[in-house]
């Protein structure tokens, strides 16, 4: 249960004063929809209105507090606009109005009366002006007026006066906590109380105030870690204290497998595989991410661990990201799957009627040794007679709640996570400290480093060109592009477009391939494409992740600069899948950031998975370190990975030496951190906390 004294946080923004269903709504949109989301929303800007001089001093171009006498209102005609004239004895100054009503000016600004304005000074023709002044106040209610004015992000709609008013009535509610971080972390970071900083965050007087390293906004950040900490820390400890299932593993049909396999597997592969076996045969429950760049062969390793739990009588699921990719790997191991007498099944939300039915009655039955599906394996009518490995691929769309939820579908049943996105230290401790990790660190022997260039769009004419003579020598190219359709807000090529232009050079070689057709049309341009029949496909990001024909050697993305670097990566990797040296061309606009160059001369420069994860984290920060903000990435709300990967350092440090002093967290400081897990809504961990 959420401890009481929060419970005010957690109502709703209806519960503030001068916040009614509309704001509520505008306010969601841009914070969210409870009171301490509000508090949470730190200012992203600060004006300063403490500058307050005199008319004939003041400078123009900056924002100026003024006290004023109204001379005379001269209404504008047509689109001129209302000028309402006035001065402080020293210089004159013109307040402009567009489209004002007359009963609002006279009532606000009434001639003859003095009032408090507050804007931005402009000159025209030689003459001071404010347009549309943000503040007119009467003299004597200046405190409704501030030296400083916190900025936040805001949506369409939502007056930001309404949203500062909101934040302050939310600060109203904040109650004093009880301190959870050590009085000497407290003092050696010169950190203020959990309340105090708060206040503080949400009033800057400068710029360096909304730096990350300032003592309040360091303080909250570091809360907001250490919660994430904290939370994967009692998952871990709880994983640890479940008793798994000690699996008898023959290995009779694995070293059936490993014999029928076109291929040795890589020393990191079996290193790999032999963990995963030691781990299912203990009797602790696997709970393990697998890391690999792309084309490392993490799915062999997946596909063998499945066949030693189904050689021990039990079954085993794979879960994949994309409809796709499911259906691929399901065509592969199927075919390995008849070779060594195991059953292989394929479950996605295309399955519908009688034959999704006959799938569920036996998987139920046991009739099924491995299901493959995507998120539809989440689904309550999906049930196993014996689950006793999971493996999700791609475990980077998949947080701690949705690994949790799996696990139900089994009796304690092992799970394996991959991710072909190499993931930098900071981020993994972020976000699967709950498991143990193994990389699988080379490729394949074999396999040449793929050619990476960048090309300008001009020069389109010579990679068509260029093309056609691989397509000559009987090798096929993906053709990449951003969009599907032209868009009138866009210049971007599109995936439709793109492969009409394609046809008129290469004619029916050019197959398409992109999210929004229908399935079966898809799944029929890429089968042409994997058996030859077609040699270029033009396609969007949906060959992004696990799309695997050998024989293509070129890949070019158009328009890359719109691409984020670790989904360049990914897409790079769909070729030099073969023994043929591979290319890719990344296709750039004539005039892009200097954050598009930086990411376009990244990729050239290394096809290192690691390498260029810790280059994303550092150009675009945590959040979108994976190319599109991830379901499973922990979303952080004020702390930034980017800058303070220091604090989750010292957060494991310290969570560290809690659960080592405190492994029932039956101290007073124990209390104190079950109440920060609610804080930042670390829920289902803070339920793990045996306290209270």
């Amino acid at each position: 249960m959420r401890p009481e004294v929060l419970f005010q946080l957690f109502h709703s923004v209806t519960t503030l004063k001068g916040v009614g269903p509309r704001v509520a709504e505008l306010i969601a949109k841009a914070a969210g929809q409870n009171v301490i989301d509000l508090c949470l929303n730190l200012p992203t800007g600060v004006i300063d209105r403490s500058y307050h001089p005199k008319i004939a001093m003041a400078e123009h171009g900056r924002i100026a507090t003024l006290d004023i006498e109204v001379l005379e209102h001269r209404y504008g005609h047509g689109r001129s606009p209302t000028r309402v004239k006035a001065s402080d004895g020293t210089g004159a100054i013109d307040l402009v109005f567009f489209h004002a009503r007359k009963e609002w000016l006279n009532k606000q600004l009434p001639v003859g009366e003095k009032r408090v304005i507050s804007g931005h000074l402009e000159k025209f023709k030689d003459r001071l002006q404010i347009s549309h002044p943000d503040y007119i106040i009467v003299p004597g209610e200046e405190k409704e007026l501030p030296n400083y004015e916190p900025v936040y992000p805001m949506t369409a709609g939502l007056a930001p006066k309404t949203l500062r008013k909101a934040v302050r009535e939310a600060l109203t509610k904040t109650p004093d906590l009880p301190e959870w971080l050590d009085r000497s972390l407290l003092e050696k970071h010169k950190w203020p109380s959990w309340k105090a900083a708060l206040t503080a965050a949400h009033a800057p007087k400068n710029l360096g105030d909304l730096e990350p390293s300032a003592p309040p906004r360091e303080r909250l950040a570091y809360d907001e870690i250490l919660a994430n900490q904290l939370a994967l820390a009692l998952i871990r400890q709880r994983r640890v204290h479940l008793k798994g299932r000690a699996l008898t593993l023959p290995n009779e049909k694995l070293s059936t497998a490993l014999d029928a396999l076109p291929f040795k597997l890589t020393n990191g592969q079996f290193v790999a595989l032999s963990e995963i076996l030691g781990d299912m045969k203990s009797g602790r429950r696997m709970q393990r991410l697998l890391q690999g760049d792309v084309g490392s062969g993490k799915t062999v390793v997946a596909f063998l661990a499945c066949l030693a739990v189904i050689e021990a009588g039990a079954q085993a699921t794979l879960m994949a990201p994309t409809d796709v990719l499911a259906r691929q790997h399901g065509r592969t191991l199927q075919m390995l799957g008849e070779k060594i007498g195991i059953r292989v099944a394929v479950l996605t939300g295309r399955d519908k009627g009688k034959s999704r039915e006959a799938t569920l009655i036996a998987l139920l039955a046991g009739e099924i040794d491995l299901l493959i599906g995507t998120h539809a394996l989440f689904q309550n009518s999906v049930n196993f007679k014996d689950l006793a490995l999971i493996v999700v691929d791609e475990q980077h769309r998949f947080g701690v709640d949705q690994r949790m939820a799996l696990s139900a579908k089994g009796l304690a049943p092992h799970m394996l996570a991959m991710t072909a996105t190499p993931i930098p230290r900071t981020l993994m401790l972020t976000a699967y400290g709950d498991m143990d990790h193994i990389a699988i660190p080379e490729k394949p022997p074999g396999r040449q480093t793929i050619k990476t260039t960048v090309t300008p769009l001009g020069r389109i004419e010579d990679v068509i060109d260029g093309i056609g003579r691989a397509l000559g020598r009987g090798e096929r190219v993906y053709w990449i592009c951003p969009l599907v359709e032209e868009s009138e807000v866009s210049d971007l090529a599109a995936a439709e477009a793109r492969s009409e232009s394609l046809r008129a050079h290469f004619g029916d070689q050019v197959a398409l391939a992109h999210g929004q057709m229908k399935a079966h049309e898809r799944d029929s341009a890429m089968a042409r494409f994997a058996s030859g029949e077609a040699r270029l496909l033009v396609a969007t990001t949906v060959v992004e992740v696990g799309v695997d024909v050998p024989e293509a050697t070129i890949i070019v993305i158009e328009h890359a600069e719109r691409f984020g670097l670790a989904q360049l990566h990914q897409l790079r990797g769909r070729v030099g899948r073969g023994e043929k040296q591979s290319f890719c061309l990344l296709l750039r606009a004539d005039r892009i950031s200097e954050a598009a160059k930086q990411r376009l001369l990244a990729v050239s420069s290394t096809d290192d998975g690691f390498k260029i994860a810790e280059e994303d984290l550092r150009l675009r920060g945590a959040g979108e370190v994976l190319g599109t903000r991830q379901s499973g990435l922990p979303q952080f709300r004020i702390a930034n990975l980017d800058t303070q990967s220091d604090l989750v350092a010292i957060a494991r440090r310290d969570v560290d030496l809690i659960i080592a002093k405190d492994p029932e967290l039956k101290s007073s400081r124990a209390q104190a951190l079950r109440t920060l897990l609610y804080l930042f809504e670390r829920d289902a961990a803070a339920r793990y906390a045996r306290v209270g």
